[in-house]
């Protein structure tokens, strides 16, 4: 009886100490990020190294944008407006910055050099952190992606399949009519779902918006600069942000976090807060 007794001692201190192994490997594994929006077209000053400075409060892992970093659209002004880009990022070059190109970025095959040069990044690329594989796609030339991209998006999804969350980042939201009409019968939602992806994030319209289909959540993001569209009003999706995912083992959670005045009123809301055409729950 003595022996069961002391093995049945050993087995629960070895379970304890399972637990607190496994407890502390969630816990290395707890990071967050940050997510900024378009700071171009037609920026509105001051609120793009606004969004930068609150979202570096929160000491993110790494900074995600979904691209319009400069204006753009003149062969003669690309140099000297990555420059200014570049003295506004320059206080929070600490930061990793995972760029995503826009409209605003790449026209031409010289603002694609530029890009490729200031971004340090390519026109589409994966990225690894911990347990979080991202895959940033390049539609900053066209509404749609195109087969290439659908290419690179397999391949990049089948050479990270074993990482347990994963993002698609674009800028331009050429999901967003498929997923409006709840249509799943399409290239990126079809590798999303084979792959594992819950996340897929956009810019470009400026406006914040929610969808979710098979599992699969579509978020489009507000603005971090670009100019507001329609009424201007935040019901409507249309205010100046920063948003925070917190990545927790497996799940993600998002803070949709809206500026400080004077670029706001600093109110916090989530996804599930926003729809198709804004707010739907305050």
């Amino acid at each position: 009886m003595r022996i069961v007794s002391l093995v049945a001692s050993v087995l629960v201190v070895l379970l304890i100490l399972a637990e607190g192994s496994s407890a502390a490997l969630n816990a290395t594994n707890d990071f967050d990020f940050a997510i900024l929006g378009d700071r171009t077209g037609e920026a509105v000053e001051g609120v793009y190294e606004e969004a930068w400075r609150e979202a570096s409060l929160e000491h993110p892992a790494f900074v995600l944008t979904v691209g319009d970093t400069i204006q753009g659209g003149s062969d003669q002004t690309i140099e000297r407006e990555w420059e200014e880009a570049e003295a506004i990022l320059a206080p929070f070059r600490r930061y990793k910055i995972l760029f995503t190109p826009g409209n605003h970025d790449v026209w031409s095959p010289a603002s694609e050099r530029a890009y490729i040069e200031y971004s340090k990044r390519s026109l589409h690329y994966g990225f690894d952190y911990k347990q979080l594989h991202i895959t940033v796609l390049d539609d900053s030339r066209s509404d749609s992606f195109s087969a290439g991209e659908m290419a690179f998006l397999q391949q990049d999804l089948a050479a990270h399949e074993k990482q347990p969350v994963k993002f698609i980042v674009s800028h331009r939201p050429a999901w967003i009519l498929q997923v409006v009409l709840g249509n799943p019968a399409f290239p990126l939602h079809q590798l999303a779902t084979r792959y594992g992806v819950k996340y897929v994030i956009a810019g470009h319209i400026h406006q914040m918006l929610h969808f979710d289909l098979d599992g699969v959540m579509y978020l489009s993001m507000a603005s971090s600069g670009g100019h507001l569209r329609e009424d201007k009003a935040y019901e409507h999706g249309w205010f100046f942000e920063h948003t925070v995912a917190h990545v927790r083992a497996n799940k993600v959670s998002f803070e949709i976090k809206e500026l400080q005045k004077p670029y706001g009123k600093g109110r916090v809301t989530v996804p599930a807060d926003w729809g198709a055409a804004g707010l739907i729950r305050h």
